[in-house]
């Protein structure tokens, strides 16, 4: 049996400030290193083998936080852009509501909402799972077969392809999906990846 456990980052200075982040480095409020430091104590209990995360700061911030109310800052770390949030292209850096105020209320909603409909210059959902997943199947999959206990910190969209995956939601289903900062998703899986528990730490 393995165990999985993943984390959005916690609160950033452009979630507070409604804008659309992408791809920007942005670091954590004192809110989000709170978010990350609770997370830790949720999972304090449970032995990691290596872990994985984005080349973003504010997921790397989160982690680093995570191991260190864990103790278990001298595990295995991969970063890898595939892990990276959704790219939200010319939306990048704009406050939501000034966008919705530019384009439209209906097309905002497509571009933040749809699965396959592309900001411009930038990923729909289906794209980010199209780098996403694979990196996970290639990188991760055999860790959890093969009995090891994983932590991921990445972001809303990542990680939403990733339970998109392994609870086999449509794509209608993920877009009702929303991943909460800082709250540790934590999956029991067997050696075939089967679900045998699933919990959300709120």
């Amino acid at each position: 049996m393995a165990t999985l456990v993943l984390v959005r980052h916690g609160e950033s200075q452009w979630n507070l400030e409604n804008r659309f982040t992408g791809w920007v480095d942005v670091p954590l409020t004192n809110k989000g290193r709170e978010e990350a430091r609770l997370a830790g104590v949720k999972i304090k209990g449970i032995r990691f083998d290596k872990a994985y995360t984005s080349v973003l700061d504010r997921a790397n911030e989160t982690l680093q936080i995570v191991l260190n109310v864990i103790e278990q800052e001298n595990i295995p770390i991969e970063k890898d852009q595939a892990l990276n949030e959704r790219h939200y292209g010319d939306l990048q850096g704009l406050n939501k509501a000034e966008t919705s105020k530019k384009y439209g209320d209906q097309q905002v909603h497509i571009w933040r909402r749809s699965y396959d409909i592309a900001p411009p210059g930038g990923e729909s959902l289906k794209d980010t799972a199209a780098r996403a997943l694979p990196y996970f199947k290639k990188k991760i999959v055999p860790d959890l077969k093969a009995g090891k206990n994983i932590l991921i910190s990445a972001h809303g969209n990542s990680l939403r392809s990733i339970v998109m995956h392994l609870d086999k939601l449509s794509k209608e289903q993920v877009l009702e999906l929303n991943l909460g900062t800082g709250i540790p998703i934590i999956y029991e899986l067997d050696k075939n990846l089967k679900i045998l528990s699933k919990k959300e730490l709120k």
